[in-house]
């Protein structure tokens, strides 16, 4: 029933990831008509200054394609999120968000990195193993729509393609499954079944054997 009261239908749900994608598109909208450059803003590792990189960086894009890309997954895992996880949702974006930026800026190669994929694979992560961690059925089936949806995204946790943050998106895929683990007890979880004795159950002895309780016969008194 707990689960039940935590699928109940609203769009509450949508809000965040539609602000989300809306936002990335607004910076990008100010950044290319008022000719500014916000790449400078994205991690650039072990410095100083690219550590303002590690809060900023899930907002900035090189390019439309860039932005397109990671517009559509985000939203959708996003909403995923916030629908079956939403007790630990917030959690996850910030808590994940922000772990996905240091790990970049403490492992990445020197140059910046930008984008929103970094989310995309803590999104990705964290929603496909947390269904495989608590086996509910409903989450199960989420994890294989989202690996039908997007198990390409797993090669480029590799550096197999030049001018693209693997770094980054590692950092995101490796902080999601640490938080599925963390939160593998918070929010849906599996049902455990409770056995409930029942009066056919009575008809049996401890060890299994046939044993119907006994009706005294009472005698009938005459008046």
């Amino acid at each position: 029933m707990e689960n039940e009261n935590q699928l109940k239908k609203s769009t509450s749900f949508l809000i965040i990831p539609i602000v989300y994608v809306i936002a990335i598109w607004v910076i990008y909208w100010i950044e290319i008509n008022f000719d500014f450059n916000f790449n400078k803003f994205g991690v650039y590792p072990r410095t100083f200054v690219g550590f303002r990189g590690v809060f900023l960086t899930h907002f900035i894009h090189s390019n439309t394609n860039h932005l397109f890309n990671n517009s559509i997954p985000l939203f959708v895992l996003l909403s995923s999120l916030f629908y079956f996880y939403k007790k630990v949702a917030y959690k996850v974006l910030l808590i994940g968000g922000f772990l996905t930026g240091l790990l970049t800026w403490v492992m990445a190669r020197e140059s910046f990195h930008i984008g929103a994929s970094g989310i995309v694979y803590l999104l990705f992560s964290f929603v496909f193993f947390s269904g495989i961690i608590k086996k509910h059925y409903r989450l199960v089936a989420l994890s294989l729509i989202i690996i039908f949806l997007y198990g390409s995204l797993i090669w480029y946790v590799l550096p197999i393609k030049d001018g693209m943050s693997w770094e980054g998106h590692l950092s995101g895929f490796l902080t999601g499954f640490i938080l599925s683990i963390i939160y593998r007890k918070k929010g849906i979880v599996k049902e455990q079944h409770h056995f409930q004795e029942t009066d056919f159950d009575l008809l049996f002895d401890e060890n299994g054997n046939f044993s119907p309780p006994k009706v005294e016969e009472r005698e009938e008194e005459e008046f």
